[in-house]
């Protein structure tokens, strides 16, 4: 299968796609070289700044960048580190969702608002209240409503919540050794979603789980292979919405099913196989009759996990719409 390195010229991950206009946009978290440690609770990912790239062929077209469109020292309630970032549009406004530390190392999510889809987004004062966690996307639903899905463990700090009250200080605690994430057959994590307000700058009701189940309707257990880590994203097709995450350190990508945006969703199988570096984080959209799969991995860098590289390739359903899995490693 086909695959392409979009943007050769620097080092971008976790790619979040939209159509605005007839064009693709592509939101990435951006990789910076300096001195990373490396370790599971992320500090390796440097990353303080956010560009826009767009193209209007993902395969073989010219991508563009429109330049740096929000900045660490924006943001009044900096700390650290902005990871992976979603945009949604609603009313000719465009309305970033990211997560960052703030000033006590507890992630938080922010939102900054732009006239158009290359940005500048200039960043709320404040995070959106009651928020945690990382890994943003946004679907837009049928009916004009828009609804989160966020949460990522160890570094993304998700293990340190239960309904959305937190049980540990995740500025301290956010590693894969915390006592409060489960083990063996215990209940995996799942990830969370909710629904946006009406300005599209705070939550509108409390998050709720994202349960993945098997076909018998139980839920995936933490050691399962196939169970949510990180690196929601949703998008529909047929009618139907395909809930797809990353696993984390078992490194795919899988992908489930359900009827309706709050789940539960019963999964279906694995998209994406292992890459070169350590994560994988993605999203999937529709353009011009086509559907694509936009990842990263660290092939450029020779491996570095906390330097990736984005990367396009087609992805196909068959006919009972099942995805089919594509090789991470060629």
């Amino acid at each position: 299968m086909k695959k392409r390195y979009l943007y050769p010229a620097d080092y971008m991950a976790d790619p979040s796609v939209h159509v605005f206009n007839n064009r693709i946009y592509i939101y990435p978290s951006h990789d910076w070289e300096c001195d990373n440690t490396e370790n599971d609770t992320g500090d390796q990912y440097v990353m303080k700044d956010y560009h826009v790239l767009s193209t209007d062929d993902p395969m073989e077209g010219e991508v563009v960048d429109h330049g740096k469109v929000l900045d660490l020292e924006d943001i009044k309630w900096h700390g650290r580190q902005l990871w992976d970032c979603d945009v949604a549009e609603k009313d000719g406004k465009y309305y970033m969702y990211f997560p960052m530390k703030d000033k006590n190392d507890v992630f938080r999510q922010g939102v900054a608002v732009a006239d158009n889809p290359a940005g500048p987004f200039i960043p709320e004062p404040e995070p959106i209240h009651g928020s945690y966690s990382i890994d943003m996307a946004v679907l837009k639903d049928d009916d004009g409503s828009y609804y989160m899905y966020f949460g990522g463990l160890w570094g993304g700090q998700l293990q340190c919540y239960r309904d959305n009250v937190g049980i540990e200080d995740p500025a301290v605690n956010n590693n894969p050794d915390s006592k409060n994430l489960p083990h063996g057959n215990q209940p995996a994590i799942p990830s969370r979603m909710v629904k946006l307000s009406d300005d599209m700058l705070q939550y509108a009701e409390e998050p709720k789980p994202i349960v993945v189940v098997d076909a018998q309707g139980k839920p995936l257990a933490a050691d399962d292979p196939h169970r949510f880590f990180e690196a929601s994203w949703v998008h529909k097709y047929n009618g139907k919405y395909y809930f797809s995450y990353s696993t984390g350190d078992t490194h795919m990508l899988c992908y489930a099913i359900g009827d309706n945006p709050y789940g539960p969703f019963t999964y279906q199988g694995v998209i994406l196989t292992p890459v070169v570096g350590w994560t994988t984080h993605h999203s999937i959209v529709e353009y011009k009759g086509k559907w694509y799969l936009f990842h990263h991995d660290s092939v450029p860098s020779g491996g570095k996990s906390w330097l990736r590289s984005l990367k396009v390739c087609q992805l196909e359903y068959d006919s009972n719409g099942k995805i089919q899995t594509i090789e991470g490693i060629d």
